[in-house]
């Protein structure tokens, strides 16, 4: 039984620095997946007529606003409590404090599945991208495995001494902080997105070689005596002249997994001329992706770049989903540069930090630069 306990000890506290540490490398990531959930139940409490749905919308209003605090505070505490589970520091307030974390992960992991609105949950980040049913498994495995050590916590032995257990639990959480703090200031030392080093954009535009199409079928909607009827070719009625014609459909039988990592990548300048195909075209081409910041503190940067730009015959631009406000502003400092408009979606996905700029070479990313590395680009190219 002790030796039994020991292994589940080990692994759950190896499984929460292991989900920790593979979120603290994009916390940024994390965080836009806290608001996807909870945009999502804002609008469902939206429709509903909940007694305390106002209070809830605010508060959930209130985490969306704070999420990447919400993001890094969670990254941390996993971790740390992973180590301390390990360690056997203050073991009975470890375990119920893991308790909590494991019920409301299964909540969340279970709302991600039952709902079907998620692909993946994000527990392990990006770089190991999992299905919400299996994260959802995971969790209640988790759970049980907790429960199993707070029925048998007299079994779990402190290492060492008290000093060095507290220092030990200090240095990982020091530890944590940093590498969150690099991953948001110089990007993410493992990119697993799309608008990675090496990647070719035209192709991660498209369905990955293999991959499944929506399977759909014909369906034809029919009215007769004010209720309506759905059929397949094959199937409709003798009588179906005397019914009134409503719609022909295809319906989606068996959904498929062609799905490009790249969606909705479109550059159009303010005339709505779509740009793409001529800026992946070039030999080399330079893009900022910038955010809706209010303060936009690397204009100098953005000169130094653009005079290099010019001298050796390589584009730059300016991708944003605020088009109009980043014109203006270009426009008040003399820069011509050209601003392209692009969803917000993937310029989140492209620019870890605010902004981030590409090097292409015909498409493919020869090179990422953080918003701390700009001076770097003018040397690359």
């Amino acid at each position: 039984m002790k030796t039994f306990t020991r292994i589940i000890q080990l692994l759950v506290g190896v499984l929460f620095i292991l989900s920790g540490l593979v979120k603290a490398n994009d916390p940024l990531g994390l965080s836009y997946k806290m608001q996807e959930f909870f945009e999502l139940w804002n609008s469902g409490l939206q429709e509903g007529h909940f007694i305390f749905r106002n209070r809830l919308i605010q508060l959930f209003d209130f985490f969306h606003l704070y999420s990447l605090a919400l993001s890094v505070g969670m990254i941390a505490l996993e971790i740390v409590t992973g180590v301390a589970l390990l360690i056997g520091w203050k073991k009975k307030f470890i375990l119920f404090l893991l308790l909590g974390l494991i019920l409301f992960f299964t909540f969340l992991t279970g709302y991600a599945y039952l709902s079907g609105k998620f692909t993946n949950c994000g527990c392990f980040g990006d770089c190991l991208p999992i299905t919400p049913l299996t994260s959802f498994v995971k969790d209640l495995v988790l759970l049980t495995m907790i429960i199993w050590l707070l029925v048998f916590k007299n079994n779990i032995q402190p290492i060492s001494t008290p000093h060095i257990r507290s220092f030990i639990l200090l240095t990982c959480f020091l530890i944590s902080c940093l590498f969150q703090w690099y991953s948001l200031h110089f990007l993410p030392p493992a990119d697993c997105l799309p608008f990675k080093n090496g990647n070719q954009i035209a192709e991660q535009m498209k369905a990955p070689q293999g991959a499944l199409s929506d399977s759909t079928a014909i369906r034809y909607i029919y009215e007769k005596g004010g209720k309506r009827f759905e059929w397949a070719p094959q199937d409709l009625p003798i009588d179906f002249e005397t019914y009134t014609y409503i719609n022909r459909i295809d319906k989606v039988i068996r959904k498929g997994n062609a799905e490009p990592r790249i969606k909705g990548f479109t550059l159009t300048d303010t005339l709505g001329h779509d740009h793409t195909s001529e800026v992946l075209g070039q030999n080399w081409a330079v893009l900022v992706f910038a955010m809706d910041d209010e303060k936009i503190s690397w204009l100098k940067e953005l000169e130094g770049i653009n005079i290099k730009a010019k001298q050796n015959h390589v584009s730059v631009g300016i991708v944003t989903s605020n088009q109009e406000k980043f014109t203006l502003i270009l426009s008040k400092n003399h820069l011509d540069i050209p601003v392209y408009a692009c969803d917000y979606t993937v310029i989140r996905t492209a620019a870890r930090t605010d902004p981030t700029v590409l090097l292409l070479k015909k498409g493919m990313i020869v090179n990422k630069y953080s918003k701390r590395e700009l001076n770097q680009v003018i040397k690359d190219f």
